[in-house]
């Protein structure tokens, strides 16, 4: 069945175009069958017009497409008694009625259906009577008809598109941090920031961030779908965590390029190579995470403590290494690395707990 779909959509017959069709042709049906409308274009136009990606902007277009249609109407009832049809009236009814919607603040989509439903109602409805009422009707039933279609008929699921948004996060996330290991006591003529690596990482977040917002809107009106929320409120704490965890590399970032800066007191071999083992385990419990997030189950979990126990043995070890240190910049910059570091593992402890929405500080890294 999935191969069957994926060929209809290479060839361009996905569900939103099949979807658009069928609400096109109900709302055409309902408005000749059971209206009588002599216009049933216009309930099918409104419906193809409505047909939209999620529920949520389904009703969106439908409420802007309504409004905009009883405003027109409204409007060329008023001054079509002193207007008839013709270019100058056309200006004057377009630009009075687009100017009153301007100045209300309303959507520039409402603004430019008031004019389209002005011009309409001016043109046919001196000459035919009930026309402007028949308008108003046709356009909701067009718009119901579509959003109870998108909302019905194979309703857009966007939670998988998340999971997979997750765990690529959460895997860049561990190779960043893993390639900001070759910034630990590095000798190189040309000095490593890891300032590509990390922005690549923010960037995947904020992608990561949109994928949630649009899964959101997908299950809004959506009754269909409402047992998903539930879900999707787990994986928006899990993107919160991350991002929680792309702000930790981006000090460790910064203080790893402070050692650097800091040629007095190049890290003894020691000290190197275990900071680097921690933060390898640091990485891992990154990875493990992810995982997790997305598939929760008994072996994830295990697989999950077992990297927290490692990465917490190893920050143990390094922190311990400290107290031979001489050099207070160099113990400054050590301290900080291993706060971010730990602070990473506590979120991936605590996963599991519940969820108290607020907007992570990403956009200000």
């Amino acid at each position: 069945m999935n191969k069957f779909i994926e060929i209809l959509g290479k060839i361009g017959l996905t569900f939103q175009i099949v979807k658009t069709a069928f609400a096109a042709a109900l709302s055409w049906f309902i408005a000749t069958s059971l209206l009588h409308s002599e216009y049933p274009y216009f309930a099918a136009v409104a419906a193809i017009i409505t047909v939209q990606v999620t529920v949520a902007d389904s009703v969106d277009k439908a409420t802007q497409r309504i409004i905009g249609i009883i405003g027109g109407v409204l409007l060329s009832m008023l001054l079509g008694h002193w207007f008839k049809i013709g270019a100058i009236s056309i200006f004057f009814i377009i630009l009075i009625g687009m100017a009153i919607s301007k100045a209300l603040r309303m959507n520039p989509q409402i603004i430019s259906q008031v004019a389209i439903s002005s011009l309409l109602v001016l043109a046919f409805g001196q000459t035919k009577e009930g026309y402007a009422f028949e308008r108003i009707i046709e356009t909701v039933v067009g718009s119901a008809v579509a959003v109870l279609i998108n909302a019905l008929v194979v309703p857009q699921n966007a939670v998988p598109d998340v999971e997979r948004s997750i765990l690529r996060y959460s895997r860049l996330a561990a190779d960043t941090l893993t390639s900001l290991m070759a910034l630990v006591n590095h000798t190189g003529t040309r000095i490593k920031t890891g300032r590509s690596e990390v922005d690549a990482l923010i960037k995947e977040a904020k992608e990561c961030r949109k994928t949630l917002d649009l899964a959101e809107q997908s299950l809004k009106y959506n009754p269909l779908l409402k047992h998903k929320r539930d879900r999707l409120s787990q994986l928006a704490k899990s993107i919160l965590q991350l991002e929680s965890i792309t702000i930790q590399i981006r000090g460790i970032r910064r203080s790893l390029a402070d050692l650097q800066l800091n040629h007095r007191a190049q890290l003894e071999q020691p000290y190197v190579q275990q900071l680097k083992r921690t933060m390898q385990a640091t990485a891992a419990c990154i990875a493990a995470y992810g995982q997790a997030a997305i598939q929760d189950t008994p072996e994830q979990q295990e697989a999950l403590k077992a990297t927290i126990e490692q990465a917490q043995a190893e920050q143990s070890r390094s922190l311990i290494s400290l107290h031979s240190l001489t050099s207070l910049p160099t113990l400054r910059d050590m301290g900080s690395i291993l706060t971010d570091l730990g602070r990473m593992v506590a979120e991936t402890e605590n996963y599991t707990e519940p969820i108290f929405p607020q907007e992570p500080a990403i956009s200000d890294l």
